[in-house]
């Protein structure tokens, strides 16, 4: 019986590996070089995003904000929760 530490599955693995990496890579060359020649255009995209990103924050924001003003807490004037009472046991060791 023989034992193969290094089989072809190894080798296809890190083949299939290294092309991923090689296109990762020239995927960012090439943006990279867009970038370069259009920089106004690519400006104008990231301002896009930030804008969108902007006003989603502030809508999350005002949502949140909404929610806790109508928040009813424990000292309001209505009951926040109805028909519980809390029972504290005073235990003395005298």
């Amino acid at each position: 019986m023989v034992f193969r530490f290094y089989s072809n599955t190894v080798s296809q693995a890190t083949r299939d590996v290294a092309k991923w990496i090689l296109v990762v890579g020239l995927i960012l060359i090439g943006f990279g070089l867009l970038i370069v020649l259009f920089p106004e255009f690519f400006a104008f995209l990231a301002a896009i995003v930030f804008w969108f990103f902007g006003i989603g924050s502030v809508i999350t924001a005002i949502k949140i904000f909404w929610a806790t003003r109508h928040h009813k807490g424990p000292g309001s004037s209505q009951g926040y929760r109805e028909n519980v009472q809390i029972h504290y046991e005073e235990h003395h060791d005298q």
